[in-house]
């Protein structure tokens, strides 16, 4: 997917990534992170991938915050149904305290038992790694 992407919306690249400026911006200076190579979602990323999406992360947040002094810097991804490219992608976007955009917390808080919740936790990551 990122080698589809007109050249005139890249903003940055290396070997693995591509960033690109959102079409539907949040806020103006709203960029994506995408592998060259197609990937859904992150668990399907290799290393090497990971790392670069990462370094991408904070070169553009510095980017960003020198040219849009914001009140802050928001980064994301959604994956699963959540994912609207069908192609792993991480938004990079500057925040400002007006801005509309927020996390929406539950009505009602959690009652759940952390110590079992982090009991399945560490079960999981046992076996997967």
């Amino acid at each position: 997917m990122a080698h589809q992407m007109e050249e005139t919306n890249v903003v940055y690249e290396d070997d693995y990534i591509t960033c690109i400026l959102d079409i539907e911006p949040l806020n103006e200076g709203h960029t994506l992170i995408l592998p060259k190579s197609h990937y859904k979602d992150l668990e399907e990323i290799d290393e090497a991938t990971l790392s670069s999406i990462m370094k991408a992360s904070v070169i553009l947040s510095k980017a960003i915050k020198a040219i849009y002094q914001p009140d802050g810097i928001t980064v994301i991804q959604n994956g699963g149904i959540f994912n609207d490219l069908d192609h792993y992608h991480m938004h990079v976007f500057p925040r400002y305290k007006e801005d509309g955009f927020g996390w929406v917390e539950p009505g009602h808080k959690s009652h759940n038992d952390l110590g079992q919740v982090k009991l399945k936790m560490r079960e999981e990551l046992d076996r997967i790694r």
